[in-house]
Parts: C-alpha cells; structure tokens; sequence
C-alpha cells in the first residue's frame, strides 16, 4: 500500500488532458498496490499566492520568533512539504503554457523550495532533503516536444527536473499527451499516452 500526492495544476477541469493523463497514472499505481491512498490538491481550486517579501520573512524566521500572522503566511508552505513528506510517490500534471509550467504549479514550487527545509548547503554545494520518494510528472501540450523542430524549447521537463532534484526528489519518470492541438495526432493523443505508461 502507498500514499500518493496527486498536484493537479490545469484549470480545464474535465477539458484538461495533464489530468486525464494524472488519472491514469494514479489508476495504474492503485492497480499496482492495491489498498493505496490518494490525497489530490487541487492548485487552481486552491490557490497558493505568489510570494511576497511577508512571505520570505516568515521563511526565515525561527519557529521559535514567529507571530502568528508568521503563522499564517507559512501554512501554504508548511503544509505542502508534510504532504510531500508523508506521500510515498508524487504525481504532478504539468500542462504547458506558453512554454513554461502553469502558474499555479510555480507558485506551488516556490512555497516548498526553502532553505533549511527541503534543502541545504554544506561545503559541498546544495543538497536536497526530500528524498526517497518516487515521482511522475503528466506533461500535456498541444504541440509535440519531446522531440522534432519544438524539443530545444522544451522547458517544462527540464525545469521540473531540476528544481525537483534540487530538493531530492530526483527519482522522476516523464510521461506526455502530445499533439492535442493538431489535427493528425489528437484523436489519438490521449489512448497513446495512457498506453505508454510504464511504472518500473
């Protein structure tokens, strides 16, 4: 039995293909360890607000020192590293806007990304503290990027790699729905990315 976290960050709803697609890998993990729990959250239903210098100061006050409005500009943050810490594995829909990752997700990004929190630095350079746990990221385009003349402005899975092994959550397996824009790919795009998803 696992816990699974499933971020979901399209605000298509029923329309969206990066949930669709997060739905069947969270199916395909239930299949694979019968009895596992599903805690989805839902960023556009529940926004997280982009960071302010309120928001840093928080981040950086000792637990000990801090108010209770501290409090409350920490409670996003706070309460999505325990998620992440309780998971057992992490499936993220990431649709691709405008070439990037939804603002929702980046926001959710920069509220566990913390200093002393999630990561560290030694002598040695940074070092992620969220570590052991699996992650699969949805990645749905309308366009094909993963390879052809798109793939050198692909940089929704090369960002989350790095941002998400920066913190040690490095152990990450990409799936795609591609082409759902064009009109020789979209029918299928969806029955093909579902077929391809392969957990070990």
């Amino acid at each position: 039995m696992k816990k699974i976290l499933h971020i979901i960050s399209s605000p298509r709803a029923d329309n969206s293909f990066s949930i669709k697609l997060g739905n069947a890998i969270v199916d395909k993990i239930k299949q694979e360890y019968p009895g596992s729990s599903t805690n989805e959250v839902n960023l556009v239903e529940h926004q997280f607000p982009h960071l302010e210098e309120s928001h840093l100061t928080s981040f950086f006050t000792p637990e000990e020192n801090r108010t209770a409005e501290h409090a409350e500009l920490i409670r996003h943050s706070d309460q999505s590293i325990a998620d992440i810490k309780d998971a057992d594995i992490i499936v993220i829909g990431a649709p691709v806007y405008n070439f990037s990752i939804h603002s929702t997700l980046k926001a959710w990004i920069d509220h566990i990304v913390r200093a002393g929190i999630t990561f560290k630095y030694d002598e040695n350079g940074p070092h992620g503290l969220l570590n052991g746990k699996k992650v699969y990221v949805a990645i749905a385009s309308g366009g094909v990027f993963s390879e052809g003349p798109l793939k050198p402005i692909d940089y929704v899975e090369p960002y989350l790699k790095t941002i998400l092994s920066f913190i040690g959550l490095s152990d990450i397996t990409f799936f795609r729905v591609e082409g759902v824009m064009m009109p020789d790919l979209k029918d299928n795009a969806l029955e093909k990315a579902i077929s391809n998803i392969h957990l070990n």
